[in-house]
């Protein structure tokens, strides 16, 4: 992956930035459109969409995570962890020992990221508050649905 800084025996890179929105067809239109960005992928639960958006495969650089919970328009409260850096890490098990050993607030502990995938998610915060999510990926998620050429 491009980007890889490492830190002794484990590698981090900036995964993506997370953007709660109002609509996300209308942000989707005014990013693709208007700065030239590629549909990475989506996701759709019950009550919530999300886009993947950015320059080309998320396996290669960082992506814009934008999540509409809700009816377009409508202000659903969002979870804790909304408006979040995404960080990959190479070693999320052996990073969050660290982490542990520094005393840093652990959101949400290392675990899958969704049942049976080999992909690990734990959630921090920074000194200030803000939250940082930390990714250890093993799964590709491949070419953008949709190029903007």
């Amino acid at each position: 992956m491009s980007g890889e800084s490492p830190i002794g025996e484990i590698k981090f890179r900036i995964r993506h930035t997370m953007l709660p929105v109002s609509d996300l067809d209308r942000t989707i239109d005014f990013y693709t459109r208007l700065f030239g960005m590629d549909i990475m992928r989506m996701r759709e639960r019950p009550g919530e969409r999300v886009g993947y958006l950015g320059y080309g495969s998320e396996d290669d650089g960082p992506a814009l995570e934008l999540i509409q919970s809700g009816a377009p328009g409508g202000h659903v409260r969002m979870a804790p962890w909304a408006g979040h850096v995404a960080i990959f890490v190479s070693d999320l098990h052996k990073l969050c020992e660290t982490l542990r050993r520094e005393g840093v607030k652990f959101i949400r502990e290392a675990q899958a990221v969704r049942p049976g995938s080999p992909d690990l998610v734990a959630f921090i915060q920074d000194p200030d508050g803000y939250t940082l999510e930390l990714t250890e990926r093993h799964s590709r998620t491949g070419p953008p649905l949709k190029e903007n050429k």
